[in-house]
Order: structure tokens, then sequence, then C-alpha cells
């Protein structure tokens, strides 16, 4: 079996509750079917949730909050307090720069932002600083996009979901007078050459800190003039990576407390990126979508998805959704497969469609004060950025060599140890295991482009017993997250993976074969949190 391609990122490592931080009260009027106590929260469909919980930021929500909900209620209000919002200021420290100049080149003709990782154009601390520069040296605002013909593991599935939500962007940005431009190739073979036939004086871009990602930033830091200033902006987290913590962090127990401090000075409203009011001289090209579709060189043969539409529009309904009707049992039946309770959020998290600090704002402003908000608070912050700081900080964050001591060494003294099975690569994509409960969660990923948060871990963990090694264990369980799941390919899919089959962010406990000391999953432990037969019947209906 090929290793080589078998790398990448995925979403779903267990999840524990944030310290207590900014709880103030809130006025709000509820319509009927809000009128019941949360019990549950929720990031993207992820991990467990833990401990300790976090406290809202006080906010008024707008005069509509106080009338019956209509459908698109979340995103007229989110309008109105953007436009409240224009007198927030960028806070300096999400910024680092990467070229030498700060400033921008004398004699330009834009300012560039390069979008990476957050695909949107409202609620981008990144596209908001590109713009507060340009307006403030009267320069024009350009966007690019460089689509390279393959990213990791990365189907049509994803790619498609991506080049629907960029299509959105660019339609977005059109009304605002921001210029749009899509580069077909990585960025660092054709984003040099661009700013200096547009004649740009500074670059914005901002943060994804897996390998591949990083490498784009230094190719492109390399080909740009030495005169052209080049910045980087976090606006996937909401405390910055690089502030959060200067070091990898043990577990979400080390670093809670750290971003619980720096929660009342980051998690602030954001400002409305306004129609820019300096015109290019030369306008962008349209762009040819058709042409950019038939330039990647991914697998075709894994369809996309229907349940996910694409978009910052669809995220919002998806958000909204949530808090109206699934917030409020996230705490009670977030490990439930049968049930509804998750955000579902995470396809549009992980393509960037949707602001993590907007969600947290809104879960805070709108869902009522109890376990589920925290929970789901403690998932979008804390685990999630948890997962950003293990992939910038530890270079091996998708081998076994990323793993802590204890761990590395527990797996090798079981490395030997008799499997009960043994299935080949072919049987576990296909579902075809001994273990019922197992073949439905990756029929559910198979089908759906996603698997739910509890299932995900038990999902794992199974491999790491069926394969012979802790090394192709983890392979297997990237390749097919990163190749199905809509969220594949980032940093929660690698630190979930490395969760269940190698301890990260873990503790060491009861010896046992094979596993060691990393932590065991079993079917057993599956029917005491909720009906494993239901979940069975649904994804593998008809006898084994």
């Amino acid at each position: 079996m090929r290793h080589g391609g078998l790398r990448l990122l995925r979403l779903f490592a267990p999840s524990y509750t944030l310290q207590r931080a900014l709880r103030a009260p809130r006025t709000r009027v509820r319509s009927d079917h809000r009128q019941h106590q949360d019990r549950r929260p929720a990031v993207a469909d992820q991990m467990p949730a833990g401990k300790q919980a976090m406290k809202r930021p006080a906010q008024r929500p707008p005069a509509a909050a106080k009338r019956r909900r209509v459908e698109g209620w979340l995103e007229r209000e989110v309008a109105e307090l953007r436009r409240a919002a224009n007198g927030v200021q960028f806070n300096e420290k999400r910024l680092r720069f990467l070229s030498d100049t700060k400033k921008v080149k004398q004699g330009s003709q834009g300012v560039l932002y390069w979008m990476c990782r957050d695909q949107r154009v409202q609620d981008n601390w990144a596209l908001i600083y590109a713009q507060q520069v340009a307006r403030a040296e009267k320069l024009p605002l350009h966007v690019c996009f460089c689509l390279p013909p393959q990213f990791l593991e990365a189907t049509i599935r994803q790619m498609g979901f991506m080049l629907k939500g960029l299509r959105e962007v660019e339609k977005e940005c059109s009304s605002l007078e921001i210029q749009f431009h899509l580069l077909l190739g990585a960025a660092g073979e054709v984003l040099p050459d661009f700013v200096k036939d547009r004649k740009m004086g500074a670059v914005v871009t901002d943060f994804f800190p897996l390998r591949l990602p990083l490498q784009w930033v230094e190719d492109t830091k390399k080909g740009l003039p030495s005169d052209v200033s080049f910045a980087q902006v976090d606006a996937h987290n909401i405390v910055p990576c690089w502030v959060a913590s200067d070091k990898q962090e043990y577990s979400a127990r080390t670093i809670r407390g750290k971003i619980t401090k720096l929660l009342p000075e980051f998690l602030t409203q954001l400002p409305l990126v306004e129609k820019h009011p300096h015109c290019a001289s030369i306008p962008a090209k349209p762009v040819d979508w058709e042409g950019a579709w038939t330039s990647m060189k991914v697998d075709q043969t894994v369809e996309e998805v229907e349940w996910a539409r694409p978009g910052s529009a669809a995220a919002f309904a998806t958000l909204e959704s949530f808090i109206d009707l699934r917030l409020r049992d996230f705490a009670t039946h977030r490990n439930n497969p049968n049930c509804k309770a998750l955000s579902q959020l995470s396809p549009w998290l992980h393509a960037g469609q949707v602001s993590a600090q907007r969600v947290v704002l809104e879960v805070k402003r709108c869902g009522s004060r109890g376990p589920s908000v925290d929970s789901f608070v403690e998932e979008v912050v804390v685990r999630r950025e948890l997962a950003d700081n293990f992939c910038f900080y530890n270079k091996d964050y998708d081998r076994v060599e990323g793993a802590y001591e204890w761990a590395r060494k527990t797996l090798r003294d079981h490395a030997k140890d008799p499997r009960p099975h043994l299935y080949s690569l072919q049987e576990l994509e296909a579902g075809k295991t001994g273990d019922r409960l197992w073949n439905a969660a990756q029929i559910q990923l198979l089908k759906e482009g996603k698997m739910h948060g509890f299932l995900r871990m038990y999902w794992a963990k199974k491999i790491l017993e069926w394969t012979p090694s802790p090394e192709e264990a983890l392979a297997i369980a990237l390749y097919f997250n990163d190749r199905y799941s809509l969220d594949g390919n980032d940093p929660n899919g690698y630190v979930g993976c490395m969760w269940s089959v190698c301890g990260i962010h873990d503790q060491g406990w009861r010896e046992r074969p094979v596993f060691g000391k990393i932590r065991y999953m079993n079917y057993a432990g599956c029917s005491r949190k909720f009906d494993v037969p239901a979940f069975e019947r649904h994804y593998c209906p008809g006898k084994m």
C-alpha cells in the first residue's frame, strides 16, 4: 500500500469546555420555539466536550431580535452589527510582517489581499486590514486566489465546494468595487509576477499552518520585490496562533487559560468591509470558472454532496438553524449520532466561508446561557485553536514521530501484538469489516462527506486495532478523512487522527494489547452512549 499520498488533515478530536471568561447579562426576546434551556454546544461536528466553560461578552441585540424570527433573521441582524462596529480598530497583534519593509511602496497602483484559507469577504480580518491600508493610501483594493491543480488528498468533493464558494466571493467583491482575480497555479509560481505586473505596493495574506500552505508563503516571499511589504493576518483563529502561545501546547488544559485570558481583547465585533472608494484603472478580467474547473487535476470519482451548499450565505443559514433548532440539545446529545444536535458547520469553517469569531459571537448573543453554549465555545475556540497550535509548532503533525515520547514508546512496545483482525485498505475503504457500527460510520463518510464527531474517534481507533502498525493506521485514517470528508485536509483532522491513534493532547491509560497506553474505545462503550443498532440500520440496512 502506498504511504506517500496518505497524509493530511482531519477534524474530530475530543473536546472539553472552557474556563469562564467574560460573561455578561444579555437582553433578548425569544420566539416561542426558542423558549427552552440550551443543553449543549457545538462547533463543527467534531469532538466531545470537557470541563470548564467560557462566558459571553455583553452585547445588545439589534431591534430585529425583538420580533418573531423569520427565515434569514441572523444575516439581517449581523449586517446591522457590522455597520455598528465600524469604529472597531484592527488589533495589530493579529498581524505579522514577513518582509523587511512595512510601508506601502510609493507610486504603486494597488493593495492586494492574497486569499488562501479564509475564503469570504465579510468577517475577514485579513481583508479588513487590507482595505484599511488601501484606504489610507488612497489605492484600489484587489483580492486574488491562487488555484493549484491539486491540494494534498482533496478530491472534486472538497475542491468543488471551495470553487463554488469562491464564485460567491467574486460576486460580492464586484458589488464592493474590489477587484477579484483567480490565478491558476501555486502561489509561489504565479503571485510574484502578478504583483509586479499590476504594480501592487503591499500584499496581505491569511494564515494556514499546514506544511504546504506555509511553503507557498515562503515561495511567494522569495519572489516578491524587496520594496513590497508582505504581511500575514490570522483571520481564522479568534486569538492569533502566535499570540495565544509561542510553543506547542501539551493539551487543552495548558492552552485554555492562555486563550481565555486573551478573549476579552480579541473576541470583538467585526466591522463591515465596505464599498471601496478607490477604483482600479484596469479592472480584473472576468473569471473563467469553467477553465478553472478543468484545470484541477483531482479525483473526480468522489462525488460532491447535496446536503452542504457552498458559500457564506449557506453557512449563515446553517448557523441560524443551529441556534434555533439544535443548540439547546448540544450539551446533552452531542455524542449521540442519532440526534440532530451538532452545528454541522465544519465544512464552512474549514473552507473559511464563515468566521469562527462570528459563529462564537452569535451563539453567545443568541443562545441561552448554559452548558450548551459553553461546550460549543470550548470546541470552536479552544479545540480548534489547539489544533492550529499543534500543526504550527510540530513539523511532524501527521506522523507518529510527532507524538509524545510516552506514546511513541507504548506503540513501539505493542507494535508486534497480534491483531484480532487485519483488513486491507480496500476492505476498510468499502466499509466491509466485521464491525457493523464501524461500517456504518465509514459509509456515512463515503456518502455524506462527514462523520459524526463521536464516531470519528471510535472509527480511527479501530483502524489502529485492525492494521499491522501504528504508522499504517495513521496513514489510512488521514487518507480516508482527507479524501472523503468535506472538512478534510485541515489541522483539526490531523489532530483528531493523532489523538485517536497516537494519544496527542491526551494522557496514558491502562495498558492493553495493541493500544498500549493509548486510550481505548470499543463497541460496548458506544452502546452505552447511544442506540447503536438504530445508527447501523440507517447506514447499513439489511443483514450483514
